[in-house]
């Protein structure tokens, strides 16, 4: 409860986070010492467990629980055994990469938690997870969903006074951020209607999206053609092992790029600008290809 309280403001979370730091900065300093009473290490102790708390609910990782007493540690282990908290927190742990975080029972375990503020921190560290996933392959989209959430957390963070404890205005924000995360869960299966794959797909919405900001016609069909293509050349494993390492071999992939590109005549128009945004898309998706 503590937890969920000092989540109630951005600059309340934010004022309590730091001034624990400092407490911890100076216990570090005074441990030792006899002057500090059993009850006085209790309360510091508390405060560095709230601390904890709210740090595993933002940033993933629970910190200072090697001090704290087993008392402690147990009510923080407590604290976040709520149905739904611990399976989002294991979407942070190598071992789990391939779990489907788009599997409804995420959702579900965290629609059991009664605390607003703690929810909405669960959604948060969700829906980033899941779109950081996605613009290991489609860049431009990720970029564009990670503004939309940018958005929604500076509204919910800029609220104003009168509605910080309204439940309603509370409600709202999640259902907004489930909304994203369905949005999200709808374009990356969006591929299917385009007889593409999901790669592809990335290619796709890169030259798409190219056509609207610098006002060109393409024929869709051909988009879809040379989506595939592109892919194709940037997938070519083999022709650029070492692209990262070596610039001969990233500008023979950007000159091959640029020989398809003409082939199709994309873009219609001088823009070399063009040439960069692909370019950017190609980089990306080779680095993280692994994944």
């Amino acid at each position: 409860m503590a937890a969920e309280f000092v989540q109630v403001t951005n600059d309340l979370e934010k004022r309590f986070m730091f001034l624990v730091k400092r407490l911890k900065a100076a216990y570090d300093i005074c441990a030792a010492s006899e002057r500090i009473s059993q009850e006085e290490r209790d309360q510091i102790h508390f405060y560095l467990a709230v601390r904890s708390i709210v740090f595993k609910l933002t940033k993933g990782t629970a910190p200072d629980t090697a001090q704290m007493n087993a008392k402690v540690r147990d009510m923080i282990k407590d604290a976040l055994a709520s149905d739904g908290v611990e399976e989002i927190f294991k979407l942070n742990d190598d071992k789990n990469k391939e779990t489907d975080i788009f599997d409804e029972d995420y959702l579900a375990k965290i629609d059991k938690i009664k605390l607003p503020n703690t929810k909405i921190k669960l959604l948060q560290q969700l829906l980033a997870k899941a779109i950081e996933d996605f613009k290991k392959v489609n860049r431009i989209q990720g970029i564009n969903f990670s503004e939309q959430m940018q958005r929604l957390v500076e509204k919910y963070n800029e609220r104003k006074e009168s509605d910080v404890l309204r439940s309603e205005v509370l409600e709202d924000f999640t259902d907004e951020i489930i909304d994203l995360y369905h949005a999200l869960k709808k374009e990356k299966e969006s591929f299917n209607e385009l007889g593409i794959d999901f790669e592809e797909k990335a290619f796709y919405d890169i030259l798409k999206a190219l056509t609207l900001k610098y006002d060109f016609e393409y024929p869709d069909e051909k988009l879809i053609t040379l989506s595939k293509e592109v892919k194709n050349v940037v997938d070519d494993k083999a022709r650029y092992t070492d692209w990262s390492r070596r610039d001969d071999i990233k500008a023979e992939l950007k000159a091959d790029l640029i020989i398809l590109l003409a082939e199709h005549n994309y873009p219609p128009v001088d823009r070399d600008e063009v040439y960069k945004e692909i370019f950017e898309q190609a980089e990306n998706f080779k680095k993280y290809q692994s994944f």
